[in-house]
């Protein structure tokens, strides 16, 4: 006898055979809300199988993929797990994004998306470990933000790829990381939640390094 709770029998690998289309066809918009509807059937894990496979050859899916994997909350959980320092936890986990989005063409499908991150996300936290272990104040080249400003200062088609993002991620990006201004005060000019620019300006980087690293990808990366 069925229950009423939960998603009908077969509804996520509809909506996975859905999501596979709209990737395939480039309906970002209908990708998104079908996203959104595996997400909420229980499908996780599928959802970001499919647009991680896409995301190794399309920005607009990799750019997806970003925000769907940010909004699940996964990588924060994984380096919140590690590490009890708020702002560490912060910095680790849009390091850890970066990473995640420069790394898209590695990942092969041969193990759950969230296994892949993890590792990653390992990697990061041992990173930071070192650091501190080595008692040497964290460097500003290794910040998030200062990455990526080191990136548009060596790159010169970096302003080039910038200008394709989403307006959303876009705009707070530039005053962030460009103009070098202080998260409330772009919330400000933007009329929107502090967390909200964070965030957006986090899946910026991401979505950023990304594109570039799809530029320009490891010798015996698949296509």
């Amino acid at each position: 006898m069925g229950t009423e709770w939960g998603p009908p029998p077969g509804s996520t690998a509809q909506h996975g055979d859905e999501l596979a289309r709209h990737l395939h066809a480039g309906r970002l918009d209908a990708a998104r809300r079908t996203a959104d509807e595996l997400l909420a059937a229980d499908g996780q894990d599928e959802a970001l199988a499919l647009l991680a496979e896409h995301a190794r050859s399309s920005p607009a899916a990799l750019e997806l993929f970003v925000e769907v994997l940010d909004g699940t909350g996964v990588v924060r959980r994984f380096v919140g797990a590690a590490l009890l320092d708020p702002g560490a936890v912060e910095d680790v986990a849009q390091d850890s994004l970066i990473s995640i989005a420069e790394s898209i063409h590695r990942f092969d499908g041969r193990s759950k998306v969230t296994t892949w991150v993890h590792s990653i996300v390992r990697h990061r936290v041992a990173d930071h470990l070192r650091r501190l272990r080595a008692t040497v104040e964290l460097e500003e080249q290794h910040r998030p933000a200062e990455r990526m400003s080191s990136l548009i200062a060596e790159r010169v088609s970096v302003r080039q790829v910038l200008a394709d993002l989403p307006d959303l991620y876009r705009v707070p990006l530039e005053l962030r990381d460009l103009e070098q201004l202080p998260y409330a005060q772009i919330a400000e000019h933007l009329d929107r939640a502090e967390g909200t620019v964070k965030s957006q300006v986090s899946r910026g980087r991401a979505m950023l390094a990304g594109r570039l690293g799809a530029d320009d990808p490891a010798p015996g990366a698949s296509a």
